[in-house]
């Protein structure tokens, strides 16, 4: 395993490597303005939400590694503490992208971009129209990391005015994660395009799972069975019994096998655990769990 330590790398690798490996990461496409009223538009990738009372998201207009200097997002939000952070979807990724440009000072990257600015209900910047979700904020604070180039500047906001595009709600009025089809970035020109990489993982929250440690050994040391897939069976809360197990497969069916593969028990434990496998990893956890205790005859 390569090994680096920070302190005797390059600026430039570092960032590289930080890019590439942090991924993928959500884009703030922030909205300032200046002093004089002229309105900046830029896409931000050190992004993210951390609280919800109050709403609080975060995002780092980075000093440019090349020559240690700030981007004009940082110094608008310095003179006038507001800013909308627009989120980006596929249909305006490269207009988002193209809004990165290092424009001169007063140039409108809206018009550059050819985005609509529309005036927000709380804040001094424009919101972006083709944003399906656009939060207008107060800036809190921004802590400086460092004063050399690649230090990060994290500018903490306060969402006072969130805008939603209906289109992209279910039935229930909750966001649809494939309706809203947000992109994300990686390193290099790498994006994602979140709603062609959607699958579910079922959270404990309340739930105590039994944990991988609690598993039996013939299903921990499985050699077909993935760490995810063990993941799975641990975040049970308790094992099925055997009216269940009966119920969906039964004892006479581990007898058939015992007896189609001729007697060995080690060729029935491999046809169950690849059934198991099959089972979860198309989310069917209980029945997956049916299958692996039909290995031990006598029930575990």
């Amino acid at each position: 395993m390569l090994t680096i330590d920070p302190k005797e790398e390059k600026t430039s690798r570092l960032h590289s490597i930080l890019l590439h490996a942090v991924a993928p990461r959500p884009i703030a496409f922030a909205s300032t303005i200046d002093e004089d009223g002229n309105p900046n538009l830029s896409p931000f990738s050190f992004f993210n939400c951390f609280g919800a009372k109050p709403p609080i998201l975060i995002f780092s207009p980075a000093r440019r590694v090349r020559d240690n200097t700030i981007k004009h997002t940082l110094e608008n939000v310095y003179a006038i503490q507001e800013v909308v952070i627009n989120v980006v979807d596929y249909s305006m990724v490269h207009q988002a992208s193209l809004a990165s440009v290092e424009y001169p000072k007063g140039v409108n990257e809206f018009e550059k971009a050819g985005f609509t600015a529309i005036e927000s209900v709380m804040v001094k910047p424009f919101r972006v129209k083709e944003s399906p979700v656009q939060f207008e904020c107060k800036v809190k604070q921004i802590i400086e990391t460092g004063h050399e180039g690649g230090a990060g500047n994290l500018v903490i906001c306060e969402v006072v005015m969130i805008h939603i595009n209906e289109n992209i709600l279910d039935e229930h009025g909750v966001i649809d994660q494939h309706k809203i089809d947000l992109v994300a970035r990686l390193g290099s020109d790498w994006y994602c395009r979140t709603s062609h990489a959607l699958f579910q993982v079922e959270k404990p929250n309340m739930k105590i799972g039994i944990g991988i440690d609690a598993l039996p050994d013939f299903i921990r040391n499985s050699s077909i069975l993935t760490g995810n897939n063990l993941g799975q069976l641990g975040n049970v809360e308790s094992l099925p019994s055997e009216a269940e197990i009966e119920a969906f497969l039964g004892r006479n069916f581990y007898k058939f096998l015992i007896k189609n593969n001729g007697g060995n028990k080690e060729l029935v434990e491999k046809e169950l655990h690849e059934f198991a496998k099959e089972l979860l990893d198309n989310g069917y956890v209980k029945d997956a769990w049916k299958a692996l205790l039909l290995i031990n005859d006598d029930g575990i």
